[in-house]
C-alpha cells in the first residue's frame, strides 16, 4: 500500500470479531470498516494518526454485535455506506459491486459477496489486502443460515468465495471474525492469513463441488448468537447513540447479573442473581444467552469491573441496565462447588443428578452415564422438570457449569458446579464415560 496508508485492525477476542481503521495521512481522513458499539478505540487510535473519521462502511448487517456507525454518525458527522439490499431505515451511501470508494487518495474496490447476508460485500484495500467480513475467514467461511435458508445462502457464499479466490496470491485477507464467534464455525484465532495460503488449507475453499458444500454447510448445526433479531433490528434501525453512564446503587431492585467470578459468587450473592463473571470466556456472548428482556441490576467487585461488563452486555444489545452495586447487603445466598471426589462418591450412592451442559457436539466425544444433558444457554427455557434431587452441573472446565448452577438456583433448584475440571478430568481420572458413536465409525 502507498506511504500514506494507515491500517489498523481492532479485536474483540471475547466475541471473536474484527474491525479496521483505513486512512490517508496526507489528507487526514479515516474510514472505519464494521465498528463495535464502543467506538472510543476507534477515536482513540484516529487522534492517535492525526485522523479523522469521515466514513463508516459496513460489510452487512451485523446480527452477533451492536455496530457503532450510528454513534460515529451523531458525534462525529461521518456518512454511512452499506449495500442497499440491507435495506436500513437510517440515511446512508448505498454500495455496488464494482465500485470504488476512496479514504483520500486510498482505493477501496466493493465485491458484492452475498451468502452470509443477501447485502454482504467484501472490501479490497488498494488491491493489496482485502477486508472479507463475514465471507472468507482464516481457515473456514461464514455461516450462511442466519439471514436466509441455509441452502440458498450456501449457494451465494459458494459463489461468493470463487470471486474472493481470483484474488492474486498475495493479497491479505484480514476477515471479520477470528476465533470464538457464532459466525462461523472452525474459525482460526489468526487475525490475517493472505488468498494463497487459504486457496492451499482453507477446508470451504477445498471442496470444488456446490452440491457438495450445501451439503457440508447443512451438516453443521451451530448456536444462533443471541439476541440476534434484536442486533439486526437495532443495526438496521435510526442511529443508535451514545449509551447513558452506569450509575452505582445504593440498593437494589429487579434482576441481577453477578459478574464476579464464580468462586465470589458462590461464597455470597444477592437472592435470584444469575452468574456470568466478566473475567470469563465469551462473557457478553454468555450473558446473553441466560439474562431476560427486564433491566439489569449488575453486581461487580469494582466500578472497572461493572463497566467492563457494561460494554459487554451493550455490545450483544443487553442495553437496558438499571446500575451496579458492589458490596451490597443482602448477599448472603450461597452455592456449594463439588469436586470430582465428592461427585463419585454422591453418585456411587444416587444422590444426585448429573446435568452436563456442554454443546451436543463436545458430549458426542463422551459423557459421564446417565447423565442428563442440556445445553447452559438453553437452561432458561428447559429448567422445568429439573429439582427431584440436587443438580449437580458439569461442562469441560467449570465456566459453563457456574453460570448453569446460578440459572437453576435462581429458580429454586439445588444446584452444585464443577468448578475445577469437567468430563474430560471425569474420564481420564477412570469414571464411567459413554462414548457417542457416529454413523459409519
Amino acid at each position: 500500500m502507498g506511504a500514506a496508508t494507515v491500517f489498523s485492525q481492532f479485536l474483540d477476542s471475547g466475541l471473536g470479531c474484527a474491525s479496521y481503521l483505513v486512512g490517508d495521512e496526507d489528507t487526514g481522513e479515516a474510514t472505519i470498516v464494521d465498528p463495535a458499539y464502543a467506538i472510543e478505540q476507534y477515536v482513540e487510535e484516529a487522534e492517535r494518526r492525526g485522523l479523522r473519521i469521515t466514513r463508516v462502511v459496513e460489510t452487512h448487517n451485523h446480527a452477533d454485535h451492536v455496530s457503532g456507525h450510528g454513534r460515529l454518525a451523531l458525534e462525529h458527522g461521518a456518512r454511512v455506506a452499506i449495500h442497499p439490499l440491507a435495506e436500513p431505515e437510517y440515511t446512508f451511501d448505498p454500495l455496488a459491486d464494482g465500485e470504488t470508494i476512496h479514504v483520500g487518495a486510498v482505493p477501496i474496490r466493493v465485491v458484492h459477496t452475498p451468502g452470509h447476508r443477501p447485502e454482504h460485500c467484501a472490501l479490497v484495500v488498494d488491491e493489496e489486502l482485502v477486508l472479507t467480513g463475514d465471507s472468507l475467514f482464516v481457515g473456514d467461511a461464514a455461516r450462511p443460515d442466519l439471514a436466509v435458508g441455509a441452502a440458498e445462502g450456501a449457494e451465494g457464499l459458494f459463489e461468493s468465495l470463487r470471486r474472493l479466490e481470483q484474488l492474486p496470491d498475495g493479497v491479505a485477507v484480514y476477515p471479520g471474525h477470528v476465533a470464538g464467534s457464532l459466525c462461523g464455525a472452525s474459525l482460526s484465532p489468526d487475525p490475517s492469513s493472505t488468498i494463497g495460503a487459504e486457496r492451499r488449507s482453507n477446508r470451504a475453499l477445498l471442496i470444488p463441488d456446490l452440491e457438495d458444500f450445501v451439503a457440508d454447510a447443512l451438516s453443521k448445526s451451530s448456536p444462533r448468537p443471541p439476541n440476534m433479531d434484536r442486533i439486526v433490528a437495532l443495526n438496521r434501525g435510526p442511529f443508535l447513540a451514545a449509551p447513558e453512564p452506569l450509575a452505582r446503587l445504593d440498593d437494589v431492585s429487579g434482576a441481577v447479573l453477578d459478574v464476579r467470578d464464580a468462586g465470589d459468587f458462590a461464597a455470597g450473592h444477592l437472592p435470584g442473581a444469575l452468574n456470568v463473571p466478566v473475567s470469563g470466556r465469551s462473557f457478553a456472548t454468555r450473558a446473553g444467552f441466560v439474562v431476560g428482556d427486564e433491566p439489569l441490576v449488575l453486581h461487580a467487585g469494582s466500578e472497572r469491573q461493572a463497566e467492563a461488563a457494561a460494554r459487554g452486555l451493550r455490545a450483544v444489545g443487553v442495553l437496558e441496565l438499571a446500575g451496579y452495586v458492589v458490596d451490597p447487603p443482602g448477599a448472603t445466598e450461597r452455592i456449594e462447588p463439588i469436586d470430582l471426589d465428592e461427585l463419585d462418591e454422591l453418585l456411587a450412592g444416587g444422590a444426585v443428578e448429573v446435568l452436563d451442559v456442554r454443546e451436543q457436539d463436545e458430549r458426542d466425544d463422551g459423557y459421564i452415564a446417565g447423565s442428563r444433558h442440556i445445553p447452559y444457554r438453553l437452561l432458561p427455557a428447559l429448567s422445568d422438570g429439573l429439582g427431584d434431587r440436587p443438580v449437580v452441573t458439569i461442562c469441560t472446565s467449570g465456566s459453563r457449569a457456574g453460570i448453569a448452577a446460578s440459572v437453576l438456583a435462581a429458580r429454586g433448584i439445588e444446584a452444585r458446579p464443577v468448578l475445577e475440571g469437567g468430563v474430560p478430568d471425569w474420564t481420564k481420572r477412570g469414571g464411567r464415560t459413554i462414548e457417542f458413536r457416529r454413523c459409519g465409525s
